[in-house]
């Protein structure tokens, strides 16, 4: 089944592999072609000592390797450009499917495991789905051909030739199952080495920060010897195979030409058609050990794909499609919330919430870290769905509604904004992939970003670096602003927007903010309170409840949770 998975990869491809199949009948049959010639040449033209036959015969031989010389070079050329054309569509599959996948399925896995998975295992498959097809209908080809021929020559000589082929059939049946086990377990060791050297080389500063280097390598050298202890046990596996069915064929080849001389010795075979015949039996023992390593690299290949095409055919859990609303007030209902993440499924995180925010409100939620804040704006988001109640917006649950559309009406500015490797200018317009360059402009005034940009030699072309790093906090912060102004949502959620920032760029990141949450309906989670005092309502979570709720002076106003952080970051400060 797997196999024949693999092989249906290269459907698309097949005008291409049929041309290249054309090409591979030419040159099998031209390799089947020169032991006669030779067998020929033996018999007649040096039986007869004539000068003339053997010219012409050198000048057959010569025509046929050409012809086949050629035909290689193209069914190579096709069958590679159309492999290099199957793994390129295939890591875009593969990749299409990781990102529609719910959150909570990259929780529970990391990224090095995902990116070898998209550049490990997809190499591996390359070769399969099209080389080795083209290499395992040639040297098929030349079995059927070569042993036709053995028959046509002697059929007492090809049965003694062909008496080894159940044991080798059997040992590559027995051969292959292992070898896909252990090909398996090599490709999932590999992904955790590359999710140590994904975590080391994107967290270096924190590496270097702790002299943690040695240990880094001492870490990700543990990882990279469970790999090769695994691809040792693979190659053993490989190199007995390989061995036996070496010695098997090349056995073979020592009982026909002890038994061909036999022949010879006894008249009942000329010299040239035993040389004819031991050619073509080298052929055919050639293909069967190139057989038996293609075979090899079939199960390699079948316990890489495993992994792939699990990713492949896997379902997310929140699927695109559902209703869109004509048009979004902002109203949005949490009723009796309760919610774990899967991951965990046994710590609850949210109890029973009940909260609202009303078109246009802005609510501000705090409490001690671990109380479920940030787990409230996921939920909006709709990252997860919750194991009980429902989150409504506009009257309608969450669940009933298109994710990408409703995505697309919420817009996000975290504690540390994701930045892309690009320019500022792209990075803003990743919120409306469509914005001309005046409106990007205008979204950065807006998040009195304009002015530090306009200060780069390369302004709005500048390069950002790898998550932003060329960019200061509050510089980032204002790009994050820029790229949500842009997006114009109708939700908006501040996931501790300015928690991070010093004075100076808290004020000009609070300024930008406040003119982003103008007229929409905004929910902040927030641990420095001082951004929530003008908030419209504050609620206070605790537990998984909301254990308070109320304006800022309210609050302040009753000996309540609220009031004793508010106090104790005073003292703090």
């Amino acid at each position: 089944m797997t196999l024949r998975r693999l092989l249906s990869l290269a459907r698309p491809e097949l005008p291409v592999l049929a041309a290249g199949t054309f090409f591979l009948l030419v040159s099998s049959a031209a390799s089947l072609a020169y032991p006669q010639a030779i067998g020929d040449l033996v018999d007649e033209a040096l039986g007869t000592r004539s000068q003339q036959m053997l010219d012409g015969l050198a000048l057959a031989m010569l025509a046929v390797f050409v012809v086949q010389g050629v035909a290689m070079a193209l069914r190579a050329y096709l069958f590679n450009t159309a492999g290099e054309r199957v793994v390129a569509r295939l890591r875009k599959d593969l990749f299409r499917a990781m990102l529609s996948q719910e959150i909570a399925f990259f929780d529970g896995r990391r990224t090095g495991e995902l990116t070898s998975r998209l550049a490990s295992d997809t190499t591996v498959l390359q070769n399969t789905v099209t080389a080795n097809v083209s290499m395992a209908l040639r040297f098929t080809m030349q079995i059927a051909g070569g042993v036709a021929l053995l028959f046509y020559t002697s059929a007492r000589l090809t049965g003694v030739m062909l008496a080894i082929i159940p044991a080798v059939v059997l040992g590559a049946v027995l051969y292959g199952r292992r070898v896909r086990g252990i090909s398996r377990q090599v490709q999932d060791a590999l992904a955790a080495a590359s999710n140590v050297a994904e975590e080391d080389l994107s967290g270096i500063r924190t590496v270097r920060s702790f002299a943690a280097e040695p240990n880094e390598v001492e870490r990700y050298g543990t990882a990279m010897d469970r790999v090769f202890a695994f691809a040792r046990a693979r190659t053993r596996e490989t190199s007995i195979f390989l061995g036996a069915t070496s010695i098997a064929g090349y056995g073979a080849v020592a009982a026909v030409l002890w038994y061909g001389g036999r022949l010879v010795v006894a008249g009942g075979l000329s010299v040239g058609e035993l040389t004819s015949f031991l050619i073509y039996t080298m052929l055919v023992a050639f293909s069967f050990s190139a057989l038996a390593e293609l075979w090899g690299d079939f199960m390699r290949a079948s316990g890489a794909s495993d992994r792939v095409f699990e990713l492949l055919d896997r379902e997310p859990a929140i699927a695109p499609g559902g209703q869109s609303l004509p048009e979004v007030r902002g109203h949005v209902e949490f009723r009796d919330v309760h919610f774990a993440y899967p991951t965990r499924p046994d710590v609850p995180v949210l109890q029973g919430v009940n909260l609202e925010l009303r078109p246009g409100e802005v609510v501000a939620v705090v409490g001690p870290s671990g109380a479920g804040k940030s787990t409230l704006a996921s939920l909006l988001s709709r990252f997860y769905d919750p194991q009980g109640g429902a989150v409504l917006l506009d009257g309608h649950p969450l669940t009933s509604l298109d994710p990408h559309w409703l995505r697309r009406n919420i817009g996000m500015v975290a504690q540390e904004p994701q930045l892309f490797s690009c320019s500022i200018a792209d990075n803003i317009r990743y919120g409306r992939p469509d914005a001309t360059d005046a409106q990007i402009e205008e979204a950065a005034r807006a998040a009195n970003a304009h002015a530090f940009i306009q200060r780069f030699p390369e302004g709005y072309q500048t390069q950002v670096g790898e998550r932003g790093v060329q960019l200061s906090g509050g510089q980032k912060q204002r790009v994050a602003i820029a790229r949500a102004v842009l997006k114009d949502p109708r939700l908006l959620i501040l996931d501790e927007a300015t928690s991070a920032l010093d004075a100076e760029s808290e004020h000009l990141v609070k300024d930008a903010l406040e003119r982003l949450m103008k007229g929409r309906t905004t929910l902040i989670i927030a641990h420095r309170l001082s951004t929530v005092a003008n908030a419209d309502r504050v609620l206070v979570l605790e537990g998984g409840h909301v254990i308070q709720s109320g304006t800022h002076a309210a609050l302040m106003g009753q000996d309540g949770l609220y009031r004793r952080l508010v106090e104790r970051q005073f003292v703090a400060a």
